[in-house]
């Protein structure tokens, strides 16, 4: 009958794996981790082809497991679409067999479609090596069954009509337009086969008690569909905006990340050439953290660099933007600062970082060095305006380290 989800390569994303069916691929279903592969004599046999195999080979195996889990969540969603379908889909098709005065095996076939193709559906899917390959297989005998059924109310224009509309639509949903002409394809095969062997019945007609018994599937199942699609396209906007996030951020600082640093300067570069607003870039040297890594450990490192991360975010105002440069090196982006402006949030810098006190070491102190550099017309490209912000940063560390220097 009719079964339907929203966009399951949508679906299946995270924040860590984003995947949007809008152009990017869809991650490769689970395979049963422990199913066997079979042997012959002298050498392994090849594993069935899934998509599963393609993975790589040192995968670990808690991704597999989850990847199986948001394949099962995928086929447990669109179990309960069928079921809601194929309960609708049997008003229509009850009413126009009632009319005709259909034989009893008629009413046999529907039965069965409706108590017991879906749960075999839904066991199948779940035993299945890749959940949703085989749930695409079922999605297509849904069609198949639709098309055999609206030969069966020889074409009856109500039913008929609904059924292509939402046999169409949610088929589309649940695996874009690839699968929507699969499924249209078996459709017709359903509905071609069933047509010629019940010697091509065509009564197009349709009761008033048939049309009223169609809208519930016509109101409640757009309303289920639509509804769970808005739902599954809200979760993929936060997730691809999330993922966003996490692409120009360092995930040790909590800092925007280099690449994202640089853009965010090359803007501001270029609104410089136009307007002339006054801008400047700092550069931040940690003093001798070598020292401190070899003498505290790369843990204690870690935390000396999150504290200095925490003050930079703390200097700054919320149209400036700090950031991770590299290693035990920061830049921040002054805003509309010019250079006197600089050399005062700098200075604050400093006054922070030395009170810094550290519970699990009480006698470490740290120190920076600091370049500062204001954007003028000698700097037409961003290279150009950090060289000049890093040769400030080695004055101040030829000069003794512990201060500031400007380009």
């Amino acid at each position: 009958m009719v079964a339907m989800q929203a966009c399951h390569e949508c679906e299946r994303s995270s924040p860590l794996r984003i995947i949007s069916h809008c152009g990017l691929a869809r991650p490769d279903g689970g395979a049963r981790a422990s199913t066997p592969i079979p042997r012959t004599r002298g050498k392994m046999a090849a594993a069935p082809p899934t998509r599963w195999n393609r993975l790589p080979p040192m995968q670990h195996h808690a991704i597999a497991e989850e990847l199986r889990a948001r394949d099962l969540q995928f086929v447990r969603r669109i179990h309960r679409m069928r079921v809601l379908g194929v309960l609708l889909c049997m008003l229509p098709i009850a009413s126009v067999l009632a009319e005709r005065d259909a034989p009893g095996f008629w009413w046999l076939l529907l039965a069965l479609n409706v108590m017991l193709w879906p749960p075999l559906a839904y066991r199948i899917c779940r035993r299945a090596r890749d959940p949703v390959e085989a749930q695409f297989r079922c999605l297509m005998l849904d069609s198949t069954f639709g098309g055999a059924w609206i030969a069966a109310m020889a074409l009856s224009a109500a039913p008929t009509a609904l059924f292509l509309a939402m046999l169409t639509a949610d088929k589309i949903a649940a695996g874009g337009w690839s699968l929507a002409i699969r499924c249209t394809l078996a459709g017709l095969a359903g509905f071609a086969a069933t047509w010629i062997l019940l010697g091509f019945p065509y009564q197009p007609e349709s009761s008033h008690r048939t049309l009223l018994l169609s809208f519930p599937f016509m109101f409640v199942y757009a309303i289920v569909l639509s509804v769970l699609t808005h739902r599954l396209m809200r979760r993929i906007f936060e997730q691809n905006r999330e993922l966003a996030r996490l692409n120009r951020t360092d995930p040790a600082m909590q800092l925007p990340n280099r690449p994202h640093f640089e853009s965010i300067a090359s803007r501001e570069l270029a609104r410089f050439h136009r307007y002339g607003r006054p801008t400047s870039i700092l550069l931040v040297d940690v003093d001798h953290f070598k020292t401190i890594n070899d003498r505290y450990g790369h843990g204690m490192g870690d935390v000396v660099l999150k504290g200095i991360a925490g003050v930079l975010r703390d200097s700054v105002r919320d149209v400036d933007l700090p950031a991770r440069y590299g290693g035990d090196e920061f830049a921040v982006l002054l805003v509309d600062s010019d250079t006197p402006t600089a050399l005062a949030c700098a200075e604050r810098m400093l006054r922070q970082v030395r009170a810094l006190e550290f519970d699990a070491e009480p006698g470490l102190r740290c120190t920076l060095s600091i370049g500062v550099a204001e954007l003028s017309p000698d700097y037409p490209a961003l290279e150009h305006w950090i060289r000049a912000a890093d040769a400030a940063l080695y004055r101040a560390k030829a000069a003794g380290r512990d201060r500031v220097a400007s380009a």
